[in-house]
């Protein structure tokens, strides 16, 4: 099965019934949005066609491995399917229409330069990017404040938020951290490896 197919699937069986959902992915569906073609970045994870998709699948079966730890029921850490795929599938959404399909020069093997494919970013919604999803997710959907929290500081410390916010967010909503971690792995462990 594909990925936008594994989208659709998870998305259907868990976020379809929120109020305002089927706008949200009639939208991810449009001739609007690149949300099934884009890259998730332009040279490092997923940078490919399709590649933020695939990244929002990792995403979603990273932070379900990860919430399923016996420790995280012992903290009282709980959370419904629901609130885990909007998360996971959504967290990305700031990068819909941002990447656009350019070339650059590099040396081969041989030292010769020769132009290869590549993605430029270009955002024309310069709105930050966790609160960028937020933003955009809002305008169709309400998310729960622990929601909107976790894809708000889904990059965790390696992004420019200020460190105290991004520590705050953690200790007050732990699927904050949990996403941030599911992130992280399905960055550096599956991804770069492609």
């Amino acid at each position: 099965m594909d990925y936008k197919q594994q989208f659709l699937d998870l998305y259907q069986k868990y976020i379809s019934h929120r109020e305002g959902a089927d706008k949200l992915l009639e939208y991810l569906l449009s001739k609007h949005s690149d949300f099934f073609t884009a890259p998730a970045s332009t040279r490092f994870h997923g940078s490919y066609e399709g590649g933020l998709v695939e990244h929002s699948i990792n995403v979603y079966n990273c932070l379900k491995d990860y919430l399923s730890r016996p420790s995280l029921k012992d903290y009282g850490i709980e959370y419904s399917d629901e609130s885990i795929a909007i998360v996971a599938l959504l967290h990305d959404i700031c990068k819909i229409n941002c990447y656009k399909k350019s070339f650059r020069n590099v040396k081969n093997d041989n030292g010769v330069w020769e132009k290869v494919p590549t993605y430029e970013f270009d955002d024309k919604l310069p709105y930050g990017h966790g609160e960028k999803s937020v933003y955009i997710i809002t305008g169709f959907m309400r998310l729960t404040r622990e929601e909107s929290f976790a894809i708000r500081y889904h990059m965790g410390f390696s992004g420019t938020e200020d460190v105290r916010n991004v520590s705050a967010s953690f200790e007050m909503y732990p699927l904050s951290f949990a996403l941030s971690v599911a992130d992280m792995e399905a960055t550096y462990y599956i991804e770069s490896k492609k």
